[in-house]
């Protein structure tokens, strides 16, 4: 089934069922427009053939990134940056979404010294996000025209679709989490409330794309925190988002307080990680007796047999992988074909003293010094270099974001 088409409810058809999820690329400049890295990354993953390509994070303001080095699409000044992105992108079978987000309070101190947030909630690493600011009614109602505006603007640049991030402790997920939300107004207290953000979002863009172009979301199906988001509430909201007409919804799970989406997921990781991976499977067959919209899994793939019985089942439709697409240049191509069965990721231990940093910087090293330079995957990186790598190049980015962003 992995190669089978299929059409979405806007009416877009996928010509199979691989997506290459979405992963932050942090590659862009200080004026934070693709580059050429991110065409060479792009034109290496658009000869795999996967039916689709999601982008990492695309941010609607520039003083509220994940990373120094994400794209910033506010206005047009660079839209022909933006265009050769997206040519590039689909030069072969695939389609190309935008996924675009605000990082609320998980903003670097380094970009933003004073976030905004649902509530003046700060994030346990007090010394690398500083404390955010509630968003006022004013904020909040600017907030949803910057994800319109950059919706707008992501179709004028050729994306042929959008994924709003509403997962992964970012703004929108810290809507949805009683944890970071504690308003007492019309955006915080009762589930109702606190989608509501999202869903004003979620109308916003539908506004601007139109209805033949394909819109999903990403949704955590918990946040794995006591008292958080839970599977019952993110099954809540899955059917609020149904009754929006959504086309496809991506569940993943975690934040940078609890980040089972950063962790590794084969061999030598410890069982309580496994099973979060197999939750998304399993969250999923629950949500599929609940609601009728095209689900998408990202975690815990890595054989072709697995992506196939996880797809007859019925409990997903379609598969997606990240991380594998780092270690090969070939891997969808061949995953597709039946060459590869199973990918091998590295083992990778977090250090004792950078714990997962030391596991994102050996991905990150792939993206930023590899393959968007068009280079084979360095599989002996080794540890220390990978922490000093995404230090090093966070810290750099960072200061050129504030003297020329």
């Amino acid at each position: 089934m992995l190669e089978k088409s299929y059409t979405l409810p806007c009416g877009q058809t996928l010509t199979n069922r691989l997506v290459k999820a979405a992963m932050t690329e942090r590659i862009a400049g200080a004026n934070h427009n693709p580059n050429r890295y991110h065409f060479k990354l792009y034109e290496t993953w658009a000869r795999g053939g996967a039916g689709l390509l999601l982008s990492g994070n695309i941010m609607v303001d520039r003083n509220s990134m994940e990373s120094a080095g994400n794209v910033v699409l506010e206005d047009d000044r660079a839209m022909d940056k933006f265009q050769e992105w997206t040519r590039i992108a689909t030069a072969g079978d695939s389609q190309f979404w935008a996924q675009i987000n605000h990082s609320g309070r998980q903003t670097s101190r380094l970009v933003n010294m004073r976030p905004v947030s649902a509530s003046p909630v700060q994030l346990h690493e007090k010394g690398l996000y500083g404390k955010p600011r509630a968003l006022t009614e004013k904020g909040i109602q600017d907030m949803i025209q910057k994800y319109r505006t950059t919706a707008r603007l992501c179709m004028e640049a050729g994306f042929q679709g959008i994924q709003v991030h509403a997962a992964h402790g970012y703004l929108l997920s810290q809507f949805l989490s009683p944890i970071t939300n504690r308003r007492e107004d019309d955006w915080g207290g009762s589930l109702e409330n606190r989608a509501r953000l999202l869903l004003e979002i979620v109308r916003a863009v539908r506004s601007e794309i139109g209805p033949r172009k394909a819109l999903s979301v990403k949704l955590n199906s918990a946040d794995f925190q006591k008292g958080g988001f839970d599977q019952d509430e993110s099954e809540q909201v899955a059917g609020m988002l149904e009754k929006e007409g959504i086309d496809l919804l991506e569940i993943s799970g975690g934040n940078y307080e609890s980040p089972s989406f950063l962790l590794n997921d084969q061999n030598g990781v410890r069982e309580s990680t496994k099973k979060r991976e197999a939750y998304f499977l399993d969250f999923a067959g629950r949500l599929r007796t609940k609601i009728k919209t095209p689900l998408m899994i990202t975690g815990g793939f890595r054989s072709r047999s697995f992506c196939e019985e996880a797809l007859a089942s019925g409990d997903t439709d379609f598969i997606g992988i990240a991380r594998p697409f780092l270690v090969s240049t070939n891997f969808a191509a061949d995953f597709l074909s039946g060459k590869l069965e199973q990918v091998e990721l590295p083992q990778l231990k977090p250090s004792p003293a950078f714990g997962l940093m030391s596991e994102g910087g050996w991905y990150a090293y792939q993206i930023s010094k590899r393959l968007s330079r068009g280079k084979e995957p360095k599989m002996n990186l080794g540890a220390f270099h990978a922490v000093s790598h995404i230090l090093w190049h966070e810290t750099k980015k960072s200061m050129a974001h504030r003297l020329l962003g």
